[in-house]
């Protein structure tokens, strides 16, 4: 399936309106049935200026949970309150219900950019152990990193000295 322009949904909302099949202009514009007749219930509900073109609308947690609470308490159909809010597809508000009931009737606002998980780990790592425990930690460490030291320190030693072995060859 693919994305619909501005235009096609114009063209399909007039196409419609001219008295075209909805399986006619689902196969032209390669687009299922519901998706057709939900665009055209949208449009003769809010006009063409629920076909925005410039930024996507961003709902917030109240009003998520009051479109929410019209399915689920009310019992409306979620496609006419989906038609009602203006939301642009169905599968939006179908998506809200799914995460509401799967996060235990709460709403998560979804967070935008990348999470910083690395961070989160080692704080929360912190902020669990005693000072003796970090204490033990960074000894363990400390002695590790001597260690590693004193490697690298051999190491460079057994190389500089088969370059001066090398050298005396020549």
């Amino acid at each position: 399936m693919s994305k619909l322009s501005y235009e096609d949904k114009i063209n399909i909302y007039n196409e419609r309106k001219q008295g075209n099949s909805v399986i006619n202009i689902s196969k032209r514009y390669d687009v299922r049935k519901d998706v057709i007749k939900y665009l055209i219930r949208l449009i003769d509900k809010h006009g063409y200026d629920i076909l925005r073109t410039s930024k996507n609308r961003i709902f917030t947690k109240e009003e998520k949970e009051r479109i929410i609470n019209r399915v689920l308490i009310n019992n409306e159909s979620a496609c006419s309150v989906a038609i009602d809010e203006g939301l642009l597809s169905q599968g939006m508000l179908q998506n809200w219900i799914k995460k509401y009931n799967d996060m235990s009737y709460n709403i998560v606002e979804r967070k935008r950019g990348r999470s910083p998980t690395i961070m989160r780990k080692s704080n929360k790592a912190k902020k669990t152990e005693t000072i003796e425990e970090e204490n033990e930690r960074l000894k363990k460490e400390n002695l590790y990193l001597k260690a590693e030291l004193e490697y690298s320190k051999k190491l460079r030693a057994v190389v500089q000295a088969r370059k001066n072995q090398q050298k005396k060859k020549k």
